[in-house]
């Protein structure tokens, strides 16, 4: 097996990331945008030519990742709040939509509630965070900016669940309840909108390096994870944000209800 650096991260080049021309001009928004995997999916909507509403709580983040996309040529607003919050949610459509117009495409990718801890210590108070942070949220935006989409019969929507969601894992269980959730939500609502024109897609990621990873995990450890996957690497923010360009675009027009599993070869779980 090739052990070279590089198989540890794969960062896929403004200039080398596929096209999909359908995306230019539609107008989307990606909560838990300012960061991690959500910044990398903003970042790839607005070299497709989308213009691009950027979601997280912490308004600065927000605003510097929409300097550095327009800073790159491309469309993108912030459209700061809490995505648990739902008078929060509400300001945020009417600051896209008195921006750059509706919501044509949505990633619900608020959440990150995952860190480990025995279901014994796992209290109330902790569990119901976690599905508020997982879970609701998703619903919250959902119930959001779906209706808009039914009334005008289109639009394409994904969804995050995380592969803990599929099997056991190291995760918290409160998480894995929640993600679960999400992708059985997802297939939910493919089955009620399809025939109103809107498609609805989950995906279900295991490791990715993303900078708060980085930051917690020792170089051996880092280097031992990413080794245990088939491809001799962990994912990376631009892997899953690729994934969410494909199922957003119309090059998935016939793909509804999926979770897909983004998880380097390892399996489900």
């Amino acid at each position: 097996m090739n052990d070279s650096p590089n198989r540890t991260e794969c960062v896929v080049s403004p200039g080398t990331q596929p096209r999909y021309p359908d995306l230019a001009g539609k107008v989307a928004l990606v909560t838990g945008g300012s960061q991690g995997i959500g910044a990398a999916t903003c970042r790839a909507l607005a070299a497709n030519g989308a213009h691009v509403a950027v979601n997280g709580r912490d308004p600065a983040t927000a605003e510097a990742l929409v300097r550095a996309i327009e800073e790159a040529g491309g469309t993108a607003v912030a459209a700061p709040g809490d995505a648990t919050d739902e008078d929060a949610l509400r300001r945020v459509r009417e600051t896209v939509e008195r921006a750059l117009g509706p919501v044509e495409l949505l990633a619900a990718f608020t959440g990150g509630k995952g860190a480990p801890a025995p279901v014994a210590e796992l209290g109330p108070e902790r569990w119901r965070e976690v599905i508020e942070t997982d879970l609701t949220s998703v619903y919250l935006a959902l119930h959001t900016f779906l209706p808009a989409m039914y009334e005008r019969g289109a639009g394409a929507v994904v969804t995050m669940s995380s592969s803990a969601g599929r099997g056991p894992s190291g995760a918290n269980a409160a998480y894995a309840a929640a993600k679960a959730g999400v992708s059985m939500l997802t297939t939910h609502l493919a089955a009620e909108l399809g025939r109103n024109g809107v498609r609805i897609n989950c995906l279900a990621p295991s490791a990715v390096l993303v900078e708060r990873m980085r930051r917690a995990m020792p170089p051996e450890r880092l280097a031992e994870m990413s080794a245990s996957y088939p491809l001799g690497r962990a994912g990376s923010p631009e892997d899953v944000a690729q994934a969410a360009l494909y199922l957003l675009s119309d090059a998935s027009s016939w793909v509804t209800g999926t979770t897909l599993d983004l998880t380097g070869g390892r399996g489900a779980a």
